[in-house]
C-alpha cells in the first residue's frame, strides 16, 4: 500500500468466526473491516469516541462496500490487515483493506464512507459534512 498512514492489524480467526465448511463467512471479514477502519482513524489519533465528539459528528457511515477473496481463512489461523485511506473528497473517503496470510494477499476490500452529522432541519436524520482539512491531514 503506498502513501499516507496505514494501520495494521492481526486477527486469530476464531471458531465463530467460520461457516460450517471451517473457513471464514464472508460477513465477519466486514467487521473485521470495520474495526480496521476505526483503527486506522485511532491511528491517526483520532479515536471513533473521541473524533465523535470533537467534530459533533454522528459517525461515518459506510455507503459503499466491495471485497475480492483469494485465499480462504481457516480457524486457528491468523490474518493481518492493512488499511488505509485511499482518497479523501469533500464528504466521503474510500478505504482500502488487504488482509494477508503469511506472505499471500487473501482478501481486497474497499469501503466509501461518510462523514455525517445530525440533520439541522430533522434531528432524527443525518446529513453529510465536508470532512475537516485538519482531519485529513493527520492520515498524511
Amino acid at each position: 500500500m503506498a502513501g499516507g498512514l496505514v494501520s495494521e492489524r492481526e486477527i486469530e480467526i476464531e471458531w465463530g468466526d467460520c461457516d460450517p465448511a471451517g473457513i471464514v463467512y464472508y460477513p465477519r471479514y466486514f467487521a473485521f473491516f470495520d474495526n480496521c477502519t476505526a483503527g486506522l482513524f485511532a491511528a491517526a489519533g483520532l479515536a471513533k469516541w473521541e473524533m465523535l465528539r470533537a467534530y459533533d459528528i454522528v459517525g461515518i457511515p459506510m455507503v459503499d462496500t466491495r471485497a475480492r477473496f483469494s485465499i480462504p481463512s481457516r480457524w486457528g489461523e491468523r490474518i493481518r490487515i492493512e488499511s488505509r485511506i485511499a482518497e479523501w473528497k469533500r464528504s466521503s473517503f474510500d478505504v482500502e483493506h488487504r488482509a494477508y496470510k503469511g506472505p499471500d494477499l487473501a482478501v481486497e476490500a474497499w469501503e466509501t464512507r461518510v462523514w455525517v452529522g445530525r440533520h439541522p432541519d430533522d434531528p432524527d436524520r443525518i446529513k453529510s459534512r465536508p470532512i475537516p482539512a485538519e482531519v485529513i491531514e493527520r492520515f498524511r
